[in-house]
């Protein structure tokens, strides 16, 4: 074998382990979306949406454009992020919850940005999610907590572990 045979081969492994690991995320954030929803006992509308994990975002669907690795064409293998819009008010107001997710050895770790990592067997739907989703549900509520907490003490709160809030589209100044 040449030495660009080889390297041709090498990195065709590179890009098939980039896929497997782009569909495992991208299928966990498919489960989030669907699974945190129901979890969190939401019963008017969509609660959850898939978002960029950074910058401006609207409570939609973003599809691909959800993920910090385009779906495809070359695609670093590694961590990938995601963003999750969660409702927290009546119908415009949402708050995003970045999410990065990367195997480690035989493990699965999935990591709120500015928080804590959770050890994932995935798909989810073969195991019990509940104690994952409870794990982003009761990071949001404490992001909540603390923040009121501070104000009562007369601290005002940050945004410094994470989160980005967005009030819907029509209410966005350009």
């Amino acid at each position: 074998m040449s030495r660009f045979e080889e390297l041709i081969s090498t990195v065709s492994r590179y890009q098939t382990l980039a896929a497997e690991n782009y569909t495992r995320v991208r299928s966990l954030a498919e489960e989030l979306r669907a699974g945190l929803c129901a979890h969190i006992g939401m019963k008017d509308g969509v609660c959850v949406q898939l978002v960029p994990p950074a910058g401006q975002f609207e409570p939609k669907d973003y599809g691909d454009q959800a993920f910090s690795i385009p779906p495809q064409g070359f695609r670093p293998l590694g961590a990938i992020q995601f963003g999750l819009a969660i409702r927290v008010l009546g119908e415009n107001d949402w708050m995003r919850v970045t999410m990065q997710c990367q195997k480690i050895g035989d493990e699965f770790i999935a990591q709120i940005v500015g928080g804590d990592e959770y050890k994932l067997n995935i798909p989810l739907k073969d195991n019990d999610p509940e104690p994952f989703y409870d794990h982003i549900y009761e990071h949001v509520l404490e992001w909540f907590q603390t923040q009121i907490e501070r104000y009562e003490a007369g601290d005002y709160g940050s945004r410094e572990i994470g989160f980005d809030l967005s009030a819907g589209a029509e209410e966005i100044v350009a």
